[in-house]
């Protein structure tokens, strides 16, 4: 009998997740992970992680799997806290939870399962694997296109993969609910959490400042009409021009003008619209860019605003990530894809374009808020094929 280890959330995905591989007669192991939390910073009202782990017991107890506690916190600050200190102050954008599966659910919890003697691991993610003929194996997209969490997982490697297994990956959300009803389990109405638990509900400025001191400085609009932006977007949109496409805006105070301030410029993100502060303006303000040297907050309104949207970006060769090497790029070769630069945004049709410096994704149309940091992330029908942090 195979002996699996699943990620026992406290939530319904999960749940079903261990109700589904039980059934399926596995030998199932529930292990709840108690991320970082500190307590000398004031978010502990909005974590909830000890509701979240006695619901993950009393799910153990339903389905009569054995079930423990790992306490993740020391490596979860050092390689996904600290992290994302690091890169805010750099003024890029990290995505924690395309980090945490990488450094943490598939990296130390998989070491924590293997120790157990376990032959796989389980998660409540929405997104399916596959293996062919030669050990390959596939990262597919979940069966709900509007739960599909195959994005989080862009940065797996095939070793990591290998010992994974997603259950729910083939149902729709209505349909585990359903189970999970049918089933009896305490978690069958149970609310999706919402963002990270160390984040909780209160604003992402909040909890940066732990860290990152405030510094007041000036926002900055730059207008739509500014004579460098309408000499972007009259380059030529093809593989010949691609570098400068991929190049990010970048402004100066004196091509704008003052509309408001803030109180630090690591605290922002490009394509940002809420937290700016900034009234009288006739159409909504969003972030264009940030100046962490100068500590400018550069801003423009409107989401049609030419200073937000570009035609292309860049991946460093560091950065440039295969979760299928089989589709990996000699330099100087290219193919066509569907991206996606964040979580829930429909695929885009685009050219991956392999060069000397790096990898450039050449959209057929705009794309709003490019953001530094992010993880763009190709697909070739349903796979995911390979990903990289946006330059």
């Amino acid at each position: 009998m195979k002996r699996v280890v699943v990620g026992l959330s406290g939530g319904v995905d999960s749940s079903v997740t261990a109700y589904l591989l039980k059934e399926q007669g596995y030998e199932v192991i529930g292990m709840f992970m108690r991320n970082w939390h500190d307590e000398s910073v004031t978010l502990s009202n909005d974590c909830p992680w000890i509701d979240d782990s006695n619901d993950a017991l009393l799910i153990a107890n339903q389905l009569g799997i054995p079930f423990q506690v790992i306490d993740l916190s020391k490596e979860y600050k050092e390689r996904i806290v600290d992290y994302m200190f690091s890169e805010y102050e750099k003024g890029r954008t990290p995505n924690p939870d395309v980090l945490c599966n990488r450094e943490i659910k598939f990296d130390v919890f998989l070491d924590a399962a293997m120790n157990l003697g376990a032959d796989f691991v389980a998660t409540g993610h929405y997104c399916r694997k596959t293996s062919d003929e030669n050990g390959r194996q596939h990262l597919l997209a979940g069966k709900d296109p509007s739960k599909d969490q195959s994005y989080f997982l862009c940065q797996l490697r095939q070793d990591q993969l290998e010992k994974a297994l997603f259950p729910i990956g083939d149902y729709l959300k209505s349909e585990v609910r359903e189970i999970a009803k049918r089933s009896g389990l305490i978690t069958a109405e149970k609310k999706d959490s919402q963002g990270l638990c160390f984040v909780g509900k209160i604003s992402l400025p909040t909890f940066l400042q732990q860290k990152l001191e405030p510094k007041q400085g000036d926002i900055i609009e730059i207008g739509a009409d500014l004579e460098k932006l309408k000499a972007y977007h009259e380059i030529p949109v093809n593989e010949d021009s691609v570098e400068l496409l991929a190049t990010p805006f970048s402004f100066s105070r004196e091509e704008g003008f003052k509309v408001g301030e803030h109180q630090g410029a690591h605290y922002y993100t490009v394509g940002q619209r809420k937290g700016l502060h900034i009234g009288g303006r006739p159409l909504p303000s969003f972030v264009l860019q940030i100046d962490i040297d100068n500590n400018l907050v550069f801003s423009g309104q409107s989401e049609d605003h030419p200073g937000l949207n570009r035609h292309a970006l860049k991946i460093n060769t560091d950065e440039i990530h295969y979760v299928n090497p089989d589709y990996e790029l000699a330099v100087g070769e290219s193919y066509e894809m569907d991206v996606r630069i964040r979580y829930r945004q429909p695929l885009q049709k685009a050219t991956v374009i392999r060069k000397e410096d790096g990898i450039y994704i050449l959209f057929r149309q705009l794309q709003r808020g490019i953001t530094p940091g992010q993880f763009a992330a190709w697909y070739r029908n349903e796979e995911l094929i390979g990903s990289g942090a946006i330059a």
